[in-house]
């Protein structure tokens, strides 16, 4: 989810407007709801100190506003974060092993999710039972969602079909 959009959900969490979150930052006159419509929007982009005061205006770090570096702890948490804003995904435990479930609170969400992560299900299924190498798999999370991987999955199949 991009910065403006954080924004905007987070604002919205906490039930404040455009104008008392601008208000709030110091922005006066016309720039307090023009500013923060332009973040909102993505037309502009905070500077590092100025997403720092919203996010302690918002009450939040400034991490979960920010585009997550996956490359770090914090940021591949952070990350999780908006996926659990976006797609309803929840933590649980089971066995004592921590997995990702998606819940069905919102049915549209919890159907697409479901069906991207069936999808995922299902191919790595397919390594793991060895019908297809391990540069096929990455050939199809590279390239997921393009055509490409279908027509490679299709030449599998029939050459496959032709094996047996």
């Amino acid at each position: 989810m991009a910065v403006g959009k954080r924004i905007r959900y987070i604002r919205n969490l906490k039930n404040m407007t455009q104008r008392f979150l601008g208000a709030a930052l110091g922005f006066e006159g016309r720039a307090v709801d023009v500013r923060m419509n332009q973040y909102e929007t993505g037309t502009r982009t905070p500077k590092e100190d100025v997403l720092g005061l919203i996010a302690k205006t918002l009450g939040v770090h400034p991490m979960a506003l920010d585009i997550p570096d996956i490359d770090t702890q914090e940021g591949f948490l952070h990350t999780l974060f908006a996926f659990e804003d976006l797609y309803n995904l929840k933590i649980s435990k089971r066995d004592d092993q921590y997995c990702i479930t998606v819940s069905n609170s919102d049915i549209n969400k919890y159907i697409e999710t479901s069906k991207m992560l069936s999808i995922w299900y299902d191919i790595y299924q397919r390594l793991l039972n060895g019908e297809i190498t391990e540069d096929e798999y990455n050939d199809w999370r590279y390239n997921y969602p393009e055509s490409k991987w279908q027509e490679t999955k299709a030449s599998l199949d029939k050459l496959r079909n032709k094996e047996n």
